[in-house]
Protein backbone atom coordinates (compact mmCIF):
# COMPACT_ATOMS: atom_id res chain seq x y z
CA UNK A 1 0.00 0.00 0.00
CA UNK A 2 2.99 2.51 0.58
CA UNK A 3 4.58 1.72 -3.04
CA UNK A 4 1.28 2.52 -4.48
CA UNK A 5 0.26 5.87 -2.60
CA UNK A 6 3.78 7.16 -3.91
CA UNK A 7 2.48 6.24 -7.53
CA UNK A 8 -0.39 7.80 -7.27
CA UNK A 9 1.31 11.23 -6.22
CA UNK A 10 3.94 10.68 -8.69
CA UNK A 11 1.11 10.37 -11.42
CA UNK A 12 -0.62 13.42 -10.03
CA UNK A 13 2.27 15.57 -9.80
CA UNK A 14 2.34 14.74 -13.71
CA UNK A 15 -0.90 15.16 -14.90
CA UNK A 16 -1.38 18.09 -17.46
CA UNK A 17 1.22 17.95 -19.53
CA UNK A 18 1.46 20.95 -22.38
CA UNK A 19 1.68 18.45 -25.34
CA UNK A 20 1.21 14.61 -26.08
CA UNK A 21 4.60 13.85 -26.85
CA UNK A 22 5.54 15.21 -23.13
CA UNK A 23 2.74 13.32 -21.55
CA UNK A 24 4.06 10.08 -23.26
CA UNK A 25 7.38 10.43 -21.83
CA UNK A 26 6.30 11.88 -18.59
CA UNK A 27 4.15 8.56 -18.37
CA UNK A 28 6.98 6.43 -19.52
CA UNK A 29 9.31 7.60 -17.15
CA UNK A 30 6.35 7.62 -14.50
CA UNK A 31 5.69 3.51 -15.30
CA UNK A 32 9.75 2.97 -15.73
CA UNK A 33 9.70 4.24 -11.86
CA UNK A 34 7.21 2.45 -10.64
CA UNK A 35 7.97 -0.79 -12.33
CA UNK A 36 11.65 -0.18 -10.50
CA UNK A 37 9.77 0.78 -7.11
CA UNK A 38 7.83 -2.10 -7.33
CA UNK A 39 10.66 -4.54 -7.83
CA UNK A 40 12.53 -3.34 -5.26
CA UNK A 41 10.00 -3.04 -2.88
CA UNK A 42 8.73 -6.65 -3.35
CA UNK A 43 12.42 -8.14 -3.72
CA UNK A 44 13.27 -6.11 -0.43
CA UNK A 45 9.97 -7.28 1.53
CA UNK A 46 11.16 -10.87 0.50
CA UNK A 47 13.60 -10.59 3.09
CA UNK A 48 12.18 -9.46 5.55
CA UNK A 49 13.14 -11.80 8.69
CA UNK A 50 16.63 -12.54 7.37
CA UNK A 51 19.16 -12.65 10.09
CA UNK A 52 21.67 -9.95 10.33
CA UNK A 53 25.38 -10.92 9.68
CA UNK A 54 28.66 -8.11 9.74
CA UNK A 55 29.74 -7.95 6.16
CA UNK A 56 26.78 -10.67 4.82
CA UNK A 57 26.21 -10.04 1.46
CA UNK A 58 23.09 -13.37 0.88
CA UNK A 59 20.16 -14.35 2.47
CA UNK A 60 21.51 -17.16 2.95
CA UNK A 61 24.48 -16.46 5.70
CA UNK A 62 23.05 -13.18 6.64
CA UNK A 63 22.94 -9.53 5.41
CA UNK A 64 24.06 -6.26 6.70
CA UNK A 65 22.82 -2.94 5.72
CA UNK A 66 24.91 -2.47 2.93
CA UNK A 67 24.54 -6.20 1.64
CA UNK A 68 20.71 -6.08 1.77
CA UNK A 69 20.95 -3.19 -0.16
CA UNK A 70 23.48 -4.79 -2.20
CA UNK A 71 21.74 -7.95 -3.07
CA UNK A 72 18.01 -6.10 -3.55
CA UNK A 73 19.59 -4.08 -6.15
CA UNK A 74 21.24 -6.64 -7.82
CA UNK A 75 18.61 -9.28 -7.91
CA UNK A 76 14.98 -6.71 -8.76
CA UNK A 77 17.28 -5.37 -11.81
CA UNK A 78 20.61 -6.52 -12.32
CA UNK A 79 22.35 -3.50 -10.59
CA UNK A 80 25.88 -3.57 -8.84
CA UNK A 81 26.36 -1.27 -6.19
CA UNK A 82 29.57 -0.20 -3.94
CA UNK A 83 29.98 -2.66 -0.82
CA UNK A 84 29.67 -0.14 1.77
CA UNK A 85 27.28 2.21 2.78
CA UNK A 86 29.43 5.19 2.40
CA UNK A 87 30.67 4.34 -0.76
CA UNK A 88 26.90 3.75 -1.72
CA UNK A 89 26.32 7.55 -0.50
CA UNK A 90 28.15 8.60 -3.56
CA UNK A 91 26.22 7.00 -5.70
CA UNK A 92 23.08 8.98 -7.58
CA UNK A 93 21.50 11.80 -7.11
CA UNK A 94 20.87 13.47 -3.27
CA UNK A 95 17.21 13.93 -2.94
CA UNK A 96 15.85 16.05 -0.18
CA UNK A 97 13.68 13.85 2.40
CA UNK A 98 11.00 15.85 1.31
CA UNK A 99 11.49 14.15 -1.69
CA UNK A 100 11.45 10.34 -1.06
CA UNK A 101 10.26 7.90 -3.62
CA UNK A 102 9.58 3.95 -2.90
CA UNK A 103 12.75 2.62 -3.93
CA UNK A 104 15.22 6.04 -2.93
CA UNK A 105 18.06 4.87 -0.60
CA UNK A 106 18.12 6.24 2.97
CA UNK A 107 21.33 6.61 4.89
CA UNK A 108 22.00 6.63 8.98
CA UNK A 109 24.77 8.16 10.90
CA UNK A 110 24.57 5.11 13.81
CA UNK A 111 28.60 4.55 14.40
CA UNK A 112 29.49 8.08 14.98
CA UNK A 113 30.18 8.67 11.23
CA UNK A 114 28.14 9.93 8.31
CA UNK A 115 26.86 7.36 6.20
CA UNK A 116 27.16 4.15 8.30
CA UNK A 117 23.66 2.90 7.56
CA UNK A 118 21.68 2.27 4.35
CA UNK A 119 17.92 1.35 4.09
CA UNK A 120 15.15 0.94 1.33
CA UNK A 121 12.71 3.97 1.38
CA UNK A 122 9.15 2.13 0.62
CA UNK A 123 6.87 5.13 1.03
CA UNK A 124 4.82 6.51 4.18
CA UNK A 125 8.03 7.18 5.67
CA UNK A 126 8.99 3.56 6.59
CA UNK A 127 12.10 1.76 5.33
CA UNK A 128 13.45 -1.67 5.79
CA UNK A 129 16.73 -2.52 5.98
CA UNK A 130 18.88 -4.88 8.33
CA UNK A 131 20.00 -2.99 11.71
CA UNK A 132 22.39 -4.53 13.94
CA UNK A 133 23.83 -7.94 15.42
CA UNK A 134 21.50 -9.85 16.81
CA UNK A 135 18.68 -8.29 14.76
CA UNK A 136 16.86 -9.23 11.70
CA UNK A 137 15.94 -7.59 8.30
CA UNK A 138 12.81 -5.72 9.16
CA UNK A 139 10.51 -2.78 8.06
CA UNK A 140 10.76 0.52 10.67
CA UNK A 141 9.52 4.48 10.57
CA UNK A 142 11.80 7.38 10.00
CA UNK A 143 9.43 9.19 12.75
CA UNK A 144 11.05 7.48 15.25
CA UNK A 145 13.06 9.16 17.36
CA UNK A 146 16.59 6.96 16.86
CA UNK A 147 15.77 7.56 12.88
CA UNK A 148 15.07 11.37 13.21
CA UNK A 149 18.34 12.22 14.66
CA UNK A 150 20.65 10.21 13.18
CA UNK A 151 19.00 11.15 9.18
CA UNK A 152 22.30 11.81 7.01
CA UNK A 153 20.69 11.93 3.43
CA UNK A 154 19.03 10.06 0.70
CA UNK A 155 20.09 9.48 -2.48
CA UNK A 156 18.17 7.84 -5.77
CA UNK A 157 19.69 5.51 -7.93
CA UNK A 158 18.75 6.31 -12.04
CA UNK A 159 19.15 3.46 -14.41
CA UNK A 160 22.18 5.63 -15.80
CA UNK A 161 24.04 5.97 -12.23
CA UNK A 162 23.53 2.34 -11.26
CA UNK A 163 25.52 0.81 -14.70
CA UNK A 164 28.05 3.23 -13.82
CA UNK A 165 27.76 2.07 -10.11
CA UNK A 166 28.86 -1.24 -11.52
CA UNK A 167 31.64 -0.35 -13.15
CA UNK A 168 33.25 0.88 -9.86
Amino acid sequence: MLLWAAIAASAAHAAEPEQPAEQSRILARIHSFTDRAASLAVEAMSLVGIHYRRGGSSPEHGLDCSGLVRYVFRQANGTELPRTSAEISQVGEHIDKKDLQPGDLVFFNTLKRAFSHVGIYLGDNKFIHAPSSGGAVRIESMDMSYWKARFNGARRIGEGEAQEAGKR
